[in-house]
């Protein structure tokens, strides 16, 4: 859970230490703002990704299931700056699949707290394969790293790629080429 009281408090340091006045009309409701902000965009933090994915419908069919584009934003945990871009993911259902919107709610839950970018494409595939059991997954994401745009090596629109395979994934090669075939990569 967020502190409210405790991020004010540090937002108003911050503020002092890079040499701003705290009580200059346009900084005076600057923490406030910001610890209303940080509950939402770290709200992720306090969920768990098997509410959205427990919820699941029984077929006949073990052909892969992809959902891609889903746009994400996150949190650098080394910088404290954002990385956004887009997740896919793919799934081979074994008797049960999901709601759609449900494969982005866990994106989202995921995307929602202090992050690397390794470790959330693991993590949606890792509560994928745990609260649905397919087969096998596959989440590969995309994205821009305002650490690498806007400070240090300054290399606006590169794009870091990451790919977690669990399941039959790993071992049939012939799915991964489908899944970026229907990607369109």
């Amino acid at each position: 859970m967020i502190d409210h009281e405790k991020v004010e408090q540090a937002v108003r340091l911050l503020l002092e230490g890079i040499g701003e006045d705290v009580n200059r009309e346009g900084l005076i409701d600057t923490p406030d703002r910001i610890a209303r902000m940080y509950e939402e965009i770290y709200g992720g933090m306090e969920e768990d990704a098997g509410v959205h994915l427990m919820k699941t419908f029984t077929v006949e069919s073990s052909e892969m299931v992809i959902e891609k584009d889903i746009t994400f934003y996150s949190t650098c945990e080394h910088h404290l700056l954002p990385f956004y871009g887009k997740a896919h993911i793919a799934y081979i259902p074994d008797g049960k699949v999901v709601g759609l919107s449900k494969l982005a709610r866990t994106v989202e839950v995921f995307a929602r707290r202090l992050q690397l970018q390794e470790q959330l494409t693991g993590q949606i595939a890792d509560a994928l394969m745990e609260y649905m059991q397919p087969k096998g997954a596959l989440v590969m994401v995309e994205a821009e790293h305002m650490c690498m745009t806007m400070r240090g090596i300054k290399k606006p629109g590169s794009q870091t790629v990451t790919l977690a395979r669990r399941g039959v994934f790993e071992t049939d090669p012939t799915l991964e080429e489908r899944f970026f075939r229907m990607l369109g990569r």
